[in-house]
């Protein structure tokens, strides 16, 4: 194992279903590493199926954290999971262990090993209504909006994510300054060096092993978790759940869809998730690229575990 004052931390990533889990149980092992879950949903309490978090027994035998942290209603950010993250590192650090960042939110990993911007707390009055506006169908007017006060955040808005134009005027009315600019002028040190590798595959591969997944969850009881959620107070509009999985299965127990749309859009809703992972992971030039397609779990962690000791001692 690497002597401590390198601060080395390995980075795991890639699109759903590539098989992150099972690597990083292996990597942990080979490395006497704790695995830090880089996932936005994973944090979240009673989101188990739908997550594919690892079972209670793999985080028995592995150190995990971020894992069950907190009730599906609660925000949480990557700019919170960023700062929480850093001072989880500097903990496995001291215990002599490998900090392992595993996987597939491209903004939790990125706040984690190079930083984000927090910005002020939130607003709650500006939030619910700016919310209300996007219930009203007011989406544009909100970009256009934006594009008055912050011309660059508003040329990478995303109709599709609301919540992201709502938090960007908040800072300005918050700040009275661009979300961008308080971007470029927040400095953030980083105390330890990423070493990053990705898994991939053929593509029609991966998408044969998402829909797989997808009918494992459904038969694994993704719906029966969706009413025990219901049962407990939670509805489809809580942030946490306006996800894939949760979504499709939300809409057909209120009735709007049938079960064979439910599961077609699931399909198609983690094949495009999954696109947007690969988009986003492969303009990073820092990764190197493993192709883990017909390979056991256990020798891609070798691979991986040997090349991060030889970068390490480096």
């Amino acid at each position: 194992m690497p002597h401590q004052k390198e601060r080395r931390v390995l980075v795991l990533v890639g699109p759903t279903a590539s098989g992150k889990t099972a690597v990083s149980l292996h990597l942990a092992a080979l490395l006497h590493g704790e695995i830090i879950s880089a996932d936005s949903r994973q944090v979240y309490r009673y989101l188990d199926i739908g997550t594919a978090k690892p079972t209670p027994q793999q985080r028995k035998a592995i150190p995990h954290h971020f894992i069950d942290m907190l009730l599906p209603d609660l925000d949480f950010n990557a700019g919170e999971f960023g700062t929480s993250g850093r001072a989880i590192v500097e903990e496995i650090f001291r215990r002599q262990h490998i900090p392992i960042v595993v996987g597939g939110s491209g903004l939790y990993v990125r706040s984690l090993i190079d930083g984000f911007f927090e910005g002020p707390g939130a607003d709650p009055e500006f939030r619910e209504a700016m919310e209300g506006r996007v219930a009203d169908g007011q989406v544009a007017l909100l970009i256009e909006e934006l594009r008055a006060v912050d011309p660059n955040a508003a040329a990478r808005a995303d109709p599709t994510k609301p919540r992201r134009i709502i938090r960007a005027l908040e800072v300005y009315h918050a700040t009275g300054r661009p979300i961008s600019e308080l971007h470029r002028d927040q400095e953030i040190t980083i105390p330890f060096a990423p070493v990053l590798f990705g898994l991939t595959m053929d593509r029609t591969l991966l998408y044969k092993r998402i829909e797989e997944r997808c009918d494992a969850m459904l038969a694994e009881g993704l719906l029966n978790e969706v009413e025990l959620l219901e049962k407990r107070g939670y509805t489809r509009y809580v942030n946490a759940l306006n996800t894939v999985g949760y979504a499709e299965a939300f809409a057909y127990r209120a009735g709007e869809i049938s079960h064979a749309e439910m599961v077609r859009l699931f399909k198609q809703s983690s094949r495009r998730y999954a696109k947007r992972q690969l988009t986003w992971f492969r303009r990073d030039p820092r990764i190197r690229w493993i192709d883990v397609e017909g390979r056991e779990e256990a020798s891609v962690a070798g691979e991986i575990a040997e090349e991060f000791e030889l970068r390490t001692r480096a």
